[in-house]
């Protein structure tokens, strides 16, 4: 099993920018962690964030299409006006493979961070949903422009790690590591 992970944007492009945090980086570490969690089930994985000054989407896409991975996910803040909020994950197409993933990776995102409002799962046609070979998700983890979720992004980093982790054992139906567990109650999530 091969899981490509993408943290979206990447330098000279920071991505959304709200409340003295940068998409990138927040992303960067929660994909980091998330491959971490993953690979601690036995799933190889690989991270790709984008740094070149002349980025394309295809520089994303094509190196998960050429590693043939089985499932692509992009990780990403979200932005609007400062009053949205929540979370939501996106997928291509209903009635996919990837809503299924789209569906297990949000409902584990709400039931680990309660106080995020559940926007739902999706339909978009970005490029990295449609020009990847294999199923792909975008989670959009929060509005970083929005000082309440900003807060939630500094404060569960970890936990939305954990969540999009587990959403994606729940999905392939794999045990979660020990290190998956609830920080309150100490029950594997």
């Amino acid at each position: 099993m091969k899981i490509f992970i993408n943290p979206g944007h990447g330098m000279p492009d920071p991505g959304a920018c709200g409340n003295v945090l940068r998409e990138c980086d927040v992303v960067y570490r929660i994909g980091e962690r998330v491959e971490k969690y993953l690979q601690a089930v036995g799933i190889e994985t690989k991270l790709l964030q984008t740094d070149s000054p002349t980025r394309t989407l295809n520089e994303i896409c094509d190196p998960a299409n050429d590693w043939g991975a089985d499932y692509f996910i992009s990780i990403h803040c979200n932005s609007f006006n400062t009053y949205a909020h929540g979370t939501e994950t996106f997928c291509y197409s209903y009635n996919s493979v990837a809503e299924k993933l789209a569906n297990a990776i949000q409902e584990r995102i709400i039931k680990t961070i309660p106080e995020l409002t559940d926007r739902g799962v999706r339909v978009a046609d970005f490029a990295v949903l449609r020009k990847t070979n294999m199923p792909a998700v975008l989670v959009e983890t929060a509005f970083i422009d929005n000082p309440r979720d900003a807060k939630i992004l500094i404060e569960h980093e970890d936990d939305f790690a954990r969540a999009i982790s587990c959403g994606v054992t729940d999905f392939l139906s794999l045990p979660k590591p020990d290190l998956m567990t609830c920080p309150t109650c100490g029950q594997a999530i």
